[in-house]
């Protein structure tokens, strides 16, 4: 063969194998969300097997066998839906990486979810259905049953749209369409379903105004100022010490309950103390930080990204206590049910319950996650450490002040209403800064007020979106619940 020849050959061979890699590569993009499904199926069917050695050959044990399964469904939607909240703000602000903050969240959701879980929930989400109409032990299985499956499809359908939507919500309305279904429209507290719809309008107002108010008071004092680096050496430590107190009278809250009972007043002298402690220990830190930053916005970021990380971590930490119930509480109250024949209105959940939450909710997040942390980090509105930072403290604050009012409020709805606040302020700020310039110039170098309103910060199109699911949520999971109900009666017959 002659030079020419096997010239000619090795480059007939190149452009084979670049064809093939580029087929590998086709091919591993669209097989991708196969072994995402594939690896969620492998987990529930472990979860339900798990759950049939666990109970054994008692009584009833096919219900608690598939109910694990249902539930690790449900905990695998909330890691794929819910977990996107909180690390969503990080990462679109660039100061995590993906991997990073899937890292950080799956390791303080299930952190969260096994230190701080309740011991005790409500298996009837606080008294949407009255106990008596659900009294009836294969009535009450089969409605837990329904309520979880229900809110576990609802949530996985919001994800696949690109929704984050309320698992607390879903849950809700998942046990209200099973109660309706089982027992009629009398056995729904409408009081309390009242009181829940209002929560779609109060708490992403809370959380916009909140996260909208900070940023204005960051704008005001730190970037407006003649000599940023000097205004961020005063004012970051103190926000950093005001998102130490939210999140320590929280975590008092919700994680001390099994050693002792804190009240508000008292959760919220710890979070005072906690917040000047970290007040002034934060202070060398900043100004050690801010030496030799140039006098500019982009130097700020710097010294709110380590804040955010922090911020963000504590949020899963709060997020995994407190939301695990949503996927292993009514689980709970099936093993419970089956164990002593009688159906309760609060259950203490076992172990290997609370395991196969917390762990598919890292699973969750981990397999589909990223998708929901692009849509809320990147493309609502656009995002830095400092935006980034005030949604988070506007999660943290909105809570606290949520239950210390007494407000019915959505973790997920105060998160994206933070983003939500954060984008329409930039808007409102931008109109004012143009139209003051506007006004300032000579007539013939001005433009004109119809292009400066088309100057859009916030995608309308996901606001839409997400408001119509957050309003569709409850009567969705409820009607799915209420036809999963009635089939799941007929197999139980």
């Amino acid at each position: 063969m002659s030079e020419q020849d096997s010239s000619y050959s090795w480059q007939t061979l190149d452009r084979d194998l670049n064809r093939l890699s580029r087929l590998e590569a086709a091919t591993m993009y669209a097989s991708r969300p196969l072994i995402g499904a594939g690896l969620s199926l492998l987990f529930v069917g472990v979860a339900a097997i798990a759950a049939g050695l666990i109970v054994g050959q008692t009584p009833g044990a096919i219900f608690v066998v598939v109910a694990a399964g249902f539930g690790a469904y449900m905990a695998l939607n909330i890691g794929a839906n819910d977990v996107a909240n909180n690390m969503g703000p990080a990462v679109g602000a660039g100061a995590l990486s993906m991997a990073g903050a899937i890292a950080i969240a799956a390791i303080c959701e299930s952190a969260g979810a096994l230190l701080a879980g309740g011991d005790v929930v409500d298996t009837i989400s606080k008294g949407i259905v009255a106990p008596e109409s659900l009294a009836d032990e294969r009535v009450f299985v089969t409605a837990m049953m329904a309520a979880l499956l229900s809110a576990a499809l609802w949530v996985n359908l919001a994800t696949y749209i690109g929704a984050p939507v309320s698992t607390t919500h879903s849950v809700v309305g998942g046990v209200m369409g099973a109660g309706i279904a089982a027992a009629g429209l009398g056995a729904v507290s409408w009081t309390t379903m009242g009181a829940i719809a209002a929560s779609w309008v109060i708490s992403p107002a809370l959380g916009g105004i909140i996260a909208a108010g900070m940023l204005a008071f960051i704008k005001w004092k730190v970037i407006y100022v003649e000599d940023k680096i000097a205004a961020a050496r005063t004012w970051v430590p103190v926000l950093i010490g005001l998102m130490a107190a939210a999140f320590a009278s929280y975590l008092a809250l919700k994680g001390l309950k099994r050693v002792m009972s804190i009240d508000m007043p008292t959760a919220l002298v710890i979070g005072g103390a906690v917040g000047l402690l970290c007040t002034f220990a934060s202070v060398p830190l900043i100004r050690y930080q801010a030496k030799g930053l140039e006098n500019r916005n982009r130097s700020l970021k710097v010294l709110f990204r380590m804040p955010l990380i922090i911020s963000a971590a504590l949020l899963s930490f709060a997020h995994g206590a407190n939301d695990v119930a949503n996927a292993v509480g009514p689980l709970a109250a099936i093993v419970y049910t089956q164990e002593t024949g009688g159906a309760v209105t609060e259950v203490a959940i076992p172990v290997w319950v609370m395991l196969i939450g917390a762990i598919g909710i890292s699973v969750g997040l981990m397999l589909f996650g990223p998708k929901l942390i692009k849509m809320i980090g990147n493309q609502i509105t656009k995002l830095n450490p400092m935006r980034a930072y005030c949604v988070a403290l506007s999660a943290a604050v909105t809570v606290i002040a949520a239950s210390w009012l007494g407000l019915p409020v959505s973790s997920t709805h105060i998160a994206v209403g933070g983003v939500f606040g954060v984008g329409f302020f930039r808007e409102w700020h931008a109109e004012r800064r143009a139209r003051l310039i506007h006004e300032a110039r000579p007539p013939a170098r001005r433009v004109p007020s119809e292009e400066r309103r088309r100057r859009k910060l916030v995608r309308r199109s996901h606001f839409l979106t997400i408001a119509a699911a957050w309003v569709i949520t409850v009567p969705a999971a409820a009607g799915l619940s209420a036809i999963c109900f009635l089939a799941l009666s007929l197999f139980s017959i």
